[in-house]
């Protein structure tokens, strides 16, 4: 009988260790009087500076994060985040060590769409800041409290979201500078509502002044811009603050170098010597995403031809653009650099020269650093006896962030069925048929990194872009020979040089016509390098907007057909 109390004692000291905190999140009638959708996530850290919801990320240091999805959630009912929230880094609330940790939640808020696929679908719409659930307009949060978790668990924390985020102040026009924006009516019809898309206009010195002259156009792809940044019509101030510190680039003052950089664009755009033409950011913004990918999607829709047969006309009707492919010229990094080569290639009549610096996969042949046609798994390589992780990010010396199931799961507590707005996800939305729930289909399994066989064939003869090339080159050759320019790191952060290295080869062998493109590596370069090996990379991701000019000037001479307007421009 002893033994046995003993042993029952035993077993309830273990049950008690194995409770974890509950946590029951509300929000006030003050803060919306009807029933919410979206995702609860909540958030501890150790610190409250800055705030537990700006901690979360790929690095070693993130804050801890679970999430739980609520439909229709009314005031002052709670949502309960346990043991059962599946969270990042720890999976679990009961993985949780006893300490004190500030704790914040926030609701990422959902809406309802009816699509025009007749599916019906509950996602956060972008809000004017570039689909971010810390910032987004509307969301609730609450304020960071400290609290005491105690060993043995059962305790029950109360947080009331009772504050939240405010509308964004628009953009205002200046003399260089203008923003459009236009309901489109491909994007409305898709997505059973009205949607919108706009741009930063950049205008060339002297517009007001040469009524009759129309322009070459050049759209400078990447992610969510609030304005079009880079151009300052007025220099740092020489006593501007440069204690700020940049960790990826070692270095003080990086704001103040910034700023000038900016103040020298504008010096070069007004220059005599500088060609005159127009420069737009296309604000794209979507219920996954920060941008579209700039092409027709499942689960998207068609922003692709919204861009490219709604936006782009409308720019150069209102600012006097050429309007014809050989005057129009893409470029952008990372992500801007993977659409500016997809518009080059999907779209090969519209334009006649793309840049494309450390761009997002280009052949899934290389994704990342796998092959997502013949590996089984995203997570793992898997031999008979060994599971050794992927890595997902890397410094120049190869040192590794984080791995790519870390990444993932990460976004997997923000959201559920794609919804996370972050990386992988947005691939996933762009690329992936609907699903029969309506959302994305899965190209692997996101617990478990299996995938999904099925899907990435759809992917290869969508947007591979390379598959694409390769396929069509009877067909697509002829259209963007010449036009083709690639520009990457070699110690790319995210190991997308491993695609481009592909591209290169394919490049190299095509025949009738040869590709006559250009494909350039900066040596233990990172992220972002975009062909210029004489400036240091944080000089030279800010130059986007000058670096490929005298190659853009040298292609129009060559390519123009006869009669184009090659003077009214230049003055």
């Amino acid at each position: 009988m002893k033994y046995q109390l003993l042993i029952l004692l035993g077993l309830l000291s273990m049950a008690a260790r194995s409770q974890s905190p509950t946590f029951s999140v509300t929000f006030p009638l003050s803060k919306s009087v009807k029933p919410l959708d979206g995702r609860v996530l909540l958030i501890l850290a150790k610190t409250d500076k800055p705030e537990p919801r700006s901690q979360v990320s790929d690095a070693v240091e993130t804050a801890q994060l679970f999430g739980v999805d609520v439909n229709e959630l009314k005031p002052g009912q709670a949502a309960t985040v346990d043991a059962s929230a599946f969270g990042y880094p720890k999976r679990s609330l009961k993985n949780i060590a006893p300490g004190d940790y500030y704790v914040q939640a926030v609701l990422h808020k959902y809406e309802t769409f009816k699509r025009s696929d007749g599916h019906t679908v509950k996602l956060p719409m972008d809000r004017g800041e570039g689909q971010n659930w810390r910032t987004a307009p509307g969301n609730l949060f609450s304020k960071a409290q400290k609290i005491s978790i105690k060993a043995g668990g059962g305790q029950s924390f109360a947080v009331v979201m009772d504050q939240e985020n405010p509308v964004l102040p628009l953009p205002k026009d200046t003399k260089f500078i203008k923003h459009i924006r236009i309901q489109s009516k491909r994007l409305t019809e898709f997505w059973g509502r009205p949607m919108f898309v706009g741009a930063h206009v950049l205008l060339p010195a002297g517009f007001d002044e040469h009524p009759d002259a129309h322009f070459p156009l050049c759209i400078y792809h990447g992610h969510f811009p609030d304005d079009f940044a880079g151009f300052s019509e007025t220099p740092p101030p020489a006593n501007m603050d440069t204690t700020d510190y940049i960790e990826r680039f070692k270095l003080h003052g990086y704001k103040k170098i910034v700023a000038q950089e900016a103040y020298d664009f504008y010096k070069k755009w007004t220059s005599k010597e500088f060609p005159r033409m127009l420069i737009v950011e296309i604000q794209h913004a979507n219920p996954y995403y920060d941008d579209s990918y700039a092409v027709n999607s499942e689960n998207l829709g068609p922003y692709g031809d919204a861009i490219m047969y709604e936006l782009l006309p409308e720019i150069e009707n209102q600012f006097r653009g050429i309007g014809q492919g050989w005057a129009r010229f893409t470029y952008g990094g990372s992500t801007g650099g993977w659409e500016a080569l997809a518009v080059q290639v999907l779209y090969p009549d519209e334009f006649n020269g793309c840049f494309a610096a450390c761009p997002d996969p280009i052949t899934f042949d290389a994704y990342t650093n796998f092959n997502l046609y013949k590996d089984k798994n995203a997570y793992y390589a898997e031999g008979p006896f060994r599971r050794t992780p992927r890595p997902g990010q890397r410094n120049y010396l190869g040192q590794v962030k984080c791995t790519v199931e870390q990444s993932n799961h990460r976004e997997l507590a923000i959201g559920t069925h794609s919804r996370s707005g972050d990386q992988f996800d947005i691939w996933e939305a762009v690329y992936s048929p609907v699903g029969a729930d309506g959302y994305p289909k899965r190209i692997w399994n996101k617990l478990t990194g299996e995938i999904d066989t099925t899907v990435a064939n759809y992917w290869r003869e969508h947007y591979d872009l390379m598959h694409i090339l390769r396929r069509d080159w009877k067909t697509l050759g002829p259209k963007v020979a010449g036009k083709i320019h690639i520009y990457c790191g070699d110690m790319d952060n995210y190991y997308l040089n491993n695609a481009v290295y592909l591209m290169e080869d394919f490049l190299k062998s095509v025949q009738n016509p040869v590709a006559n493109s250009e494909v350039a590596y900066g040596d233990r370069a990172e992220h972002c390098w975009n062909g210029d090996p004489t400036q240091p990379n944080y000089i030279s991701r800010l130059r986007y907007n000058t670096m490929y000019v005298d190659k853009i000037m040298k292609r129009i001479e060559e390519s123009a057909p006869q009669g184009a307007d090659l003077k009214s421009w230049r003055y």
